[in-house]
């Protein structure tokens, strides 16, 4: 039935002007608000749509990946922009830039996570 639909993921921030920043100045994402809030346009069509809500709370898992081909430069482009990422203890334990290097251990990609300005959880993973 919905095989060769595109899915449309959403979130909730509690301020679209500041997620509308982030996400077109820091992330490099284009962007096309309407009445309801905006749609963040990545590779391949992919669109997810993005609203305000009153009582936002963020979620506790990630919201959002980025595969990226070179996890350590986009991390270091980020970090030039202002952006901070999560540092880990335990199972998902990371690195001095916040990286969890999984690939060599073949338990995943490796991956790293920061939050947008309403505290959503976002990743970078490398392919």
């Amino acid at each position: 039935m919905f095989k060769d639909t595109k899915a449309i993921s959403s979130f909730s921030v509690d301020d679209l002007t500041k997620a509308k920043d982030f996400y077109v100045r820091i992330l490099g994402l284009e962007v096309s608000e309407n009445p309801e809030g905006m749609y963040l346009h990545t590779g391949g069509g992919g669109k997810i749509f993005v609203y305000a809500k009153p009582n936002h709370v963020p979620a506790t898992y990630t919201n959002l990946m980025f595969p990226v081909d070179d996890i350590d430069k986009t991390v270091d482009e980020l970090k030039e922009k202002g952006v901070k990422f999560e540092h880990y203890e335990g199972n998902i334990k990371t690195d001095e830039k916040g990286i969890a290097r999984r690939s060599s251990s073949r338990k995943g990609p490796d991956a790293v996570w920061f939050r947008d300005p309403a505290g959503n959880f976002l990743a970078i993973i490398s392919m």
